[in-house]
């Protein structure tokens, strides 16, 4: 190779790596990953909640500006027990970031979350209530959230796993689309489709057009419409109503009412299912319905009592994964409506207890 032709190589090699450097520099400086850090911190806090990384925001530039982040954990404040833990993540950033100085995130990319439901359930049960606690903004993602390898636990209690989620844009009054699925712990496909419009209205979020769709392998499907408002910790409300098809017993028709929680009485979930051989007509606190529902599929066993709440229900057949439920009925409270599909009858004066149903757990 002729010198001068070396020569130039090198010359063209030495530039080449100077101007990588320099956009590198260029680059941390302008998307000052400290800044962005810094924020994020800022907004978990004003929620009650400390996010730490295990190492600073790492800024890349190429397929296009994002931070990458490592060691991610989100607890709630002065919580000993992590609500999320992640391996990595990524915030891309729109190329206007380079040069505008925005704080705008293009996208969220969380890789192998593990959600504790527990510790989600703590923080939000300690939020301060009433509007001055409810949110004032809604945060602007241009391209959504995308969640991969994620599982839901509670302790050491695996709920769901493969859980991958994907979500559009978010931005006040431009409708917001969710799609999301999953594995329960047996191992069953679940998916959920999830679309609404987000508004601060009233110093309150308001949910408004929300439509969701739930379906769990081929037996099970659930269309709900409605709205709901959240100002904040327990006060919030919502209306949603449906269908439920079940593959075995048919179709049903469901209402779902939360009313806000005040000075006497908790946030409180009322549930009604009108179908062959199922009803029920339940008000239910939902703080504490998580860990009933869990108690049904004890590791040692399952555990029958009369759900916190009040109200009446008739079930012919309740498949747990593998505990199966035949014949419950449930009257609770000192308000029990009648059964769907018989005339009003006087309500007990006291509690009464579960009718005796028949368990088995499957092989």
């Amino acid at each position: 190779m002729p010198r001068w032709l070396r020569l130039s190589l090198l010359i063209a090699s030495s530039v080449t790596l100077a101007l990588v450097a320099a956009a590198l520099v260029a680059v941390h400086v302008l998307l000052q990953p400290e800044r962005i850090t810094a924020m994020l911190q800022s907004q978990a806090r004003a929620a009650g909640l400390e996010l730490s990384l295990s190492s600073p925001a790492t800024p890349a530039l190429f397929p296009r500006p994002a931070l990458e982040l490592e060691g991610i954990t989100l607890n709630a404040q002065g919580a000993s027990m992590p609500i999320l833990l992640a391996a990595r993540g990524s915030l891309a950033l729109p190329w206007r970031t380079l040069f505008r100085g925005e704080t705008i995130i293009s996208q969220m990319q969380i890789d192998s979350p593990r959600v504790d439901l527990d510790a989600l359930q703590s923080w939000f049960a300690d939020l301060p209530s009433g509007p001055n606690a409810a949110p004032t903004s809604i945060p602007s993602i241009d391209a959504g959230v995308h969640i991969t390898r994620g599982t839901l636990v509670r302790g050491n209690q695996l709920l769901l796993s493969d859980v991958d989620l994907l979500t559009g844009r978010l931005a006040a009054e431009h409708v917001f689309a969710l799609t999301a699925s999953a594995k329960d712990s047996q191992g069953t496909p679940t998916q959920l489709r999830l679309t609404l419009t987000p508004r601060i209205k009233g110093q309150a979020l308001q949910l408004d057009n929300i439509a969701l769709q739930l379906s769990h392998s081929n037996t099970l499907t659930l269309h709900l419409l409605g709205d709901a408002r959240w100002r904040g910790a327990a006060d919030a409300s919502a209306h949603l109503a449906g269908k439920l098809d079940h593959a075995d017993s048919g179709e049903y028709t469901m209402a779902i009412e939360l009313t806000p929680a005040d000075e006497s009485n908790p946030l409180m979930l009322a549930l009604k299912l009108d179908g062959p051989d199922n009803h029920a007509d339940l008000r239910l606190p939902p703080l504490t319905l998580a860990s009933w529902w869990g108690q049904l599929d004890h590791d040692e066993g399952p555990r029958l009592a009369v759900p916190p709440g009040s109200g009446h229900a008739e079930i012919a057949k309740l498949d747990l994964g593998d505990i199966s439920i035949e014949g419950l009925s449930i009257q609770a409270g000192n308000d029990v409506p009648a059964p769907a599909s018989t005339a009003a009858t006087p309500a007990p004066a006291k509690n009464t207890p579960a009718k005796p149903a028949t368990t088995r757990k499957s092989p």
